[in-house]
């Protein structure tokens, strides 16, 4: 069972390091707010990063928006840096979890996992890159194992909504849940909408080295997952799509890899029978479309070449029609903003077998909540540290390596989200 309570030597259930930067000083926030939830109503609770005086500063800011005075004075600070392995040690055998915020997470990622492992800290990230991800289960989960450590990735927009989304549909479902497509629509308010540049950072190196992605999955020597039922049919590039009934394309993500290494697990460990997936973005009409062809197209050419990966990075509000920005988006932004999964599911009856002709049931559900990126991310990544904290019970037998969805598929995480604003609900 995971180790999850505090002690002189380890005074912290959560530590929020890069807790300055622009994704982290939400999380500090959403921390502030739910910090009653905390085992016996308590969370202990400090801040890390390089910059003392920064961390200071986001504390102050926190306790102006949430009127929390005590937050300047009650909330440990814990200078640590990702270049300095000692700083990280230090800082990891000080809390129960570590929430990790510090991206690209393919420069920045690798050393907090292996501080996390190595000094028996749980390590949760909010990362939207495979090969990270799945290169940390590659090197860290044996060890992880041994320790009882548990390092949850993607525990924010990318991918809890699809991937807690998924075993939702799958429990609601009456009989076997054989494929399930999604489709996601985001939203923005007056003001309009956009997205930090640390996400189109790590879109530009993920593209760039795809075919690492490749030759990492060879090594872990996986045998393909038995499809049950009709196989699920894929999408062009670009569609009209009748669920929605809007153009949409393949979701760029991370979402279709999360879900798939979440379905094997809970197939490999709990016998259960795997969902085939499908991930879409709605891009709404044909002024969009155009955008998106042009914008698409100058990427997919400068990122093949290290001075078109320097202007794109350099220029994002240029390349991306103002999509990614360096400035990120403003709180006005984040209030008018919001997402929306729908899950279209397919799958046999009680009592029919799925071997034997086309699925005879379908199911739809929604995940839908605020802005995705600054206000869910923060809410999914600090309800998955709650959950762990409370429910040690429920997480799978031994530590390891784990998705949002094999972590958390037996524990009341979704209960948890819609709580807070991220609801799950059959259509």
């Amino acid at each position: 069972m995971a180790v999850v309570n505090t002690s002189p030597d380890r005074p912290y259930h959560i530590i929020i390091f890069g807790a300055s930067g622009f994704t982290g000083q939400f999380v500090v926030e959403e921390v502030a707010r739910t910090s009653s939830e905390g085992p016996k109503g308590t969370l202990k609770w400090a801040v890390a990063g390089r910059s003392r005086q920064k961390l200071e500063k986001v504390l102050n800011q926190a306790s102006e928006v949430l009127g929390k005075p005590e937050l300047k004075s009650e909330v440990d600070i814990i200078v640590a840096d990702v270049g300095e392995p000692e700083s990280l040690a230090t800082m990891c055998k000080q809390g129960v979890i570590v929430l990790n915020c510090v991206g690209p997470y393919r420069f920045y990622g690798e050393p907090v996992v292996k501080a996390c492992v190595e000094n028996g800290a749980h390590c949760i990230d909010i990362c939207g890159e495979p090969q990270f991800l799945e290169g940390m289960q590659l090197n860290y989960d044996s060890e992880a194992a041994e320790k009882g450590v548990y390092v949850v990735g993607s525990c924010g927009f990318d991918s809890i909504p699809a991937d807690m989304g998924v075993l939702y549909t799958r429990d609601q479902f009456k009989g076997t849940l054989t494929a399930v497509e999604s489709f996601l629509t985001a939203s923005s308010g007056p003001e309009g909408g956009c997205i930090h540049d640390g996400t189109w950072q790590s879109a530009i190196y993920g593209l760039a080295d795809s075919h690492k992605l490749r030759s990492l999955r060879k090594k872990f020597g996986h045998k393909p997952l038995p499809v049950v039922g009709a196989k699920i049919k894929r999408r062009g590039a670009l569609f009209f799509s009748e669920e929605v009934q809007q153009y949409a394309i393949p979701f760029m993500g991370a979402d279709p890899s999360v879900v798939k290494r979440s379905q094997r697990f809970l197939t490999e460990e709990y016998e259960e029978s795997p969902v085939q997936y499908g991930a879409y973005a709605s891009v709404g009409g044909i002024s969009n479309i155009i955008k998106l062809l042009f914008a698409g197209f100058m990427f997919m050419i400068l990122v093949k070449f290290s001075f078109g990966r320097n202007l794109l990075i350099k220029f994002p509000e240029f390349f991306s029609f103002g999509f990614f920005s360096k400035a990120g988006p403003t709180r006005k932004q984040m209030e008018g903003s919001s997402f929306r999964f729908a899950f279209f599911g397919e799958g046999y009856t009680e009592g029919t077998d799925p071997s034997q002709g086309k699925p005879n049931a379908k199911i739809r559900t929604l995940v839908q909540g605020p802005e995705a990126g600054y206000v869910a991310t923060p809410i999914a990544m600090v309800q998955a540290a709650i959950t762990i904290l409370n429910e040690p019970r429920l997480l799978p037998k031994k530590g390891g390596v784990y998705t949002p969805g094999a972590a958390f598929a037996k524990t009341t995480l979704i209960d948890r989200l819609n709580k807070h604003g991220i609801q799950f609900s059959v259509v």
